[in-house]
């Protein structure tokens, strides 16, 4: 399921896109599938090898528009190795929290967008994930776990820092927080409890066959509890 929205960040055939810290390849697939010329960059190598093989695998299925291609990078977010200015469109999803030196990592963002261009933000939105530290330890202190609540204007500002122009933002996935607090509650890694193994059912229903139901409870429960804050900046005037 996407995080950041595609009317928003409107990716263009032919655009250079950088998905940073792209994980399992969500948004670098989707970038692909406009017919983006794509730079999934991760540091994790077996995430990148999957992310690799699927980017083919579409290729193959015919699914990349002509122009379109994707190259996986194995690279960390405080030293990105691409010249200023190398992409028109970059997305950052669910990755700054992971890093102590946030406001490194967006000025290396901003240093690589082109002038003009655009970049997406995702973090997880301050509420739910209070509620997510206050039930469990465990969820923030495992290895490569989150190592910061953010504040919106926080965030917002460290994108001013880093000498970028907020021009939009929203929440999503507002059914995802209640999941996590769940998993919280009986435990992050528990995966076999019977009420997280029935709404993991639900959510990847909803993934595949867009109930319209769930997406209508979904919108409406978005700009209260929404588990993602995704913010949209440019190059400031």
């Amino acid at each position: 399921m996407l995080t950041v929205d595609f009317e928003q960040l409107a990716v263009a055939p032919g655009e250079r896109v950088l998905d940073m810290g792209c994980g399992a390849g969500r948004h670098a697939f989707e970038c692909l599938r406009r017919g983006a010329r794509v730079v999934a960059l991760d540091s994790d190598e077996i995430e990148l090898k999957s992310t690799a093989a699927v980017m083919a695998a579409m290729d193959e299925a015919g699914e990349v528009p002509p122009g379109g291609a994707g190259w996986p990078v194995k690279a960390g977010a405080l030293e990105l190795p691409f010249r200023d200015g190398s992409f028109e469109r970059v997305i950052a999803a669910e990755v700054l929290e992971h890093i102590p030196d946030d406001l490194q990592a967006m000025t290396e963002l901003a240093r690589v967008l082109a002038p003009g261009g655009r970049l997406a933000v995702t973090v997880p939105n301050r509420l739910p994930e209070l509620v997510n530290w206050l039930l469990s330890a465990e969820y923030h202190e495992r290895p490569g776990g989150h190592v910061r609540v953010y504040r919106r204007s926080a965030l917002e500002a460290h994108l001013r820092e880093a000498g970028l122009s907020v021009v939009a933002r929203h929440h999503v996935h507002g059914l995802h927080s209640p999941y996590w607090w769940l998993k919280c509650i009986v435990g992050v890694s528990n995966e076999t409890h019977v009420l997280v193994r029935l709404y993991h059912a639900l959510l990847v229903h909803d993934i595949v066959h867009g109930s319209r139901l769930v997406r209508a409870v979904d919108r409406l429960l978005s700009p209260l509890i929404g588990k993602s804050l995704v913010v949209y900046a440019e190059h400031a005037p």
